[in-house]
């Protein structure tokens, strides 16, 4: 994963006693925020813990030169930096006088969404669920960007707070091209979500934070318009969503159903029961519960029906880790007082995900004792994105060279309508005894899949 956090933006805003402590500082990469209270020592906030950054206390002075550095509050008290990420965030007495700033590190994290590649490639609605501070804005800037540039849909992001694109007129380089839609009051979010989909026809529209009624009736309209959504709110499981009324419909809403004696019998339940009232306008979902493990509900419908007859809910685990494959566990979890009615753990890397979805389209004789794990490969990519290829590689662990070279390449890669134009390279790829891989579509885990292939027939 690649991070892009502009820190330096951040710290020279702030006063010169707390910029010669942070530069100095050896964990700035861990940075979560730094407070700064009137009458207080300043504060950093770390993944691994608080700590006090001076000896000295903030002054009414020190919050007054970060004030008059940065871009004006909004009616939220929230401001930012000029083509950054970072948010700073204020607290007022009662005089309205501000008396105590949170300055959060905003970060472009590039990568942090493939254990979900493959959910965005269903074009299925997705609501990320958690805590506050957790990076939910993170992931769904990151999705954002996935859509718009690899997957090449139409992206629009309801910018409220400014924190997805960052504070200014011009979007950060973190969503890529996807558009951003600014919006004036979050009381108008869910105006301005009905405008995306009138004025701009969106294949996706991006939504960060859904918190009232109003919002959740704009998402399910934008649903049944049949754009896809990827939403983010607040929330530790599916069960706080189905607990929580004004959220509710987000999955279809609860209602109260009075069942026949005959019914009630058969199913074995009291006659009056909760049910699911109508279709989720989100398809899947996804629980952050940490940084490098996310729960994954990928049938929304029927594990809220489960949740609410059977008191289970189906759901897989998926861990990454920077040098290990991905881990998905899949299970049946019992969600009150009901027994594990079946368990079943799947042990996998990202590759396993999808069905085979490509062909060699050459029959040459070529080595078939080639190693991928030990030999260096030199691999000619057409038509292929050559960071998708890189990532995919570097995920694995392979040893690998991209050439622009045909006659210096051990294995040619690309689109098969693509390839089955060019006979010219066909036809050097076959007296140079070079094996040519076609893929129909072009996307993380194809690409997964093929090399996975190619690394177990070749060892």
């Amino acid at each position: 994963m690649n991070l892009n956090d502009d820190l330096e933006r951040l710290i020279e805003n702030l006063p010169f006693f707390l910029q010669v402590h942070l530069s100095q500082h050896s964990n700035t990469d861990k940075l979560i925020e730094i407070v700064l209270d009137l009458g207080r020592r300043p504060e950093a906030r770390f993944v691994s813990g608080t700590e006090y950054l001076s000896q000295k206390i903030i002054s009414w002075q020190d919050i007054d030169y970060v004030t008059k550095r940065i871009s004006k509050f909004s009616d939220e008290n929230r401001a930012g930096i000029e083509r950054t990420l970072h948010r700073i965030s204020c607290i007022r007495n009662r005089q309205f006088l501000i008396n105590g700033l949170t300055c959060r590190v905003g970060r472009a994290v590039f990568g942090t969404i493939s254990v979900v590649r493959d959910l965005l490639e269903s074009e299925k609605s997705i609501l990320i669920l958690g805590k506050p501070g957790i990076g939910k804005t993170t992931i769904i800037r990151e999705i954002a960007r996935v859509l718009a540039d690899e997957l090449e849909k139409r992206v629009v992001i309801i910018d409220t707070s400014n924190e997805i694109a960052g504070d200014s007129d011009i979007p950060h380089s973190g969503i890529g091209r996807a558009r951003r839609m600014q919006v004036a009051k979050t009381e108008y979010q869910h105006q301005v979500m009905i405008e995306a989909v009138e004025n701009h026809m969106p294949q996706v529209i991006i939504i960060d934070e859904i918190g009232t009624e109003l919002e959740v009736l704009a998402a399910r309209t934008i649903a049944e318009k049949g754009v896809q959504l990827v939403g983010t709110t607040h929330g530790n499981c599916l069960e706080n969503l189905i607990k929580n009324p004004p959220l509710s419909d987000l999955i279809g809403g609860i209602q109260y159903v009075t069942l026949s004696d005959d019914e009630a019998k058969r199913r074995g339940t009291q006659k009056s029961i909760l049910e699911r009232k109508a279709y989720p306008a989100f398809e899947i979902i996804i629980e952050i519960n940490s940084q490098k493990s996310w729960t994954i509900y990928e049938d929304v419908k029927n594990s809220v029906d489960l949740f609410l007859r059977e008191n289970l809910e189906i759901r897989q685990i998926r861990q990454f880790f920077l040098v290990e494959k991905i881990k998905v566990k899949s299970k049946r979890f019992p969600n009150r007082n009901s027994s594990l009615l079946n368990t079943k753990n799947i042990l996998t890397n990202s590759s396993s995900l999808i069905n085979k979805n490509w062909v060699l389209i050459n029959q040459t004789k070529y080595d078939k004792s080639l190693k991928l794990q030990s030999k260096k490969l030199v691999i000619y990519p057409y038509s292929l994105s050559s960071n998708l290829l890189k990532e995919v590689l570097l995920r694995m662990g392979l040893k690998f060279v991209l050439t622009n070279e045909i006659r210096k390449a051990s294995l040619i890669i690309g689109l098969k309508k693509h390839l089955k134009q060019n006979f010219k390279l066909t036809s050097l790829a076959r007296q140079k005894n070079i094996p040519i891989y076609s893929l129909n579509q072009v996307s993380f885990y194809q690409v997964s899949k093929l090399i996975k292939f190619l690394s177990l027939e070749k060892i």
